[in-house]
């Protein structure tokens, strides 16, 4: 498997659509289409805090990684918080989703971002293992990794 984890360029929209698409479905989200083009405009925005990572598998697309950083109310430096994380139920169970969130870990990393975030709507032993610490807020595990 040759795995590749890059950002998000114009030429990616079209498949990234498609996996958006397959992303609400999977969630049973129902969002007006400007809704999807307002966050892929967001994406391509140099200036916007928010941004994408996708994998690809042999050329194609099979997931992505959306995220945004912020001001931190901790410390000096801003904090990364994993938003949206999908794959393809094609290249699900093999390790992509993994790569991402390590991918994203190490993209912090070099920005000098002081931690990661990700949140989901469940406890769950893999999360417990990744991050070092977790709170529970508004009905939502937020597990966080120190990056600093």
């Amino acid at each position: 498997m040759a795995l590749t984890i890059r950002d998000a360029t114009p030429t990616d929209e079209q498949a990234w659509r498609r996996l958006w698409n397959d992303y609400l479905a999977f969630y049973k989200v129902d969002l007006p289409d400007d809704v999807t083009d307002h966050t892929w405009a967001r994406i391509l925005d140099p200036t916007s805090r928010v941004a994408m990572r996708v994998a690809e598998v042999n050329g194609e697309l099979a997931g992505f990684a959306i995220h945004h950083f912020h001001d931190s109310t901790w410390v000096k430096t801003p904090d990364c918080y994993l938003e949206d994380l999908y794959l393809d139920e094609r290249f699900r169970g093999q390790g992509i989703g993994r790569s991402l969130i390590d991918d994203l870990i190490l993209l912090a990393k070099a920005k000098g971002w002081s931690r990661l975030y990700w949140h989901t709507n469940r406890d769950n032993e893999t999360a417990r293992k990744l991050y070092d610490t977790y709170a529970q807020e508004d009905g939502h595990i937020r597990y966080r990794i120190r990056l600093t």
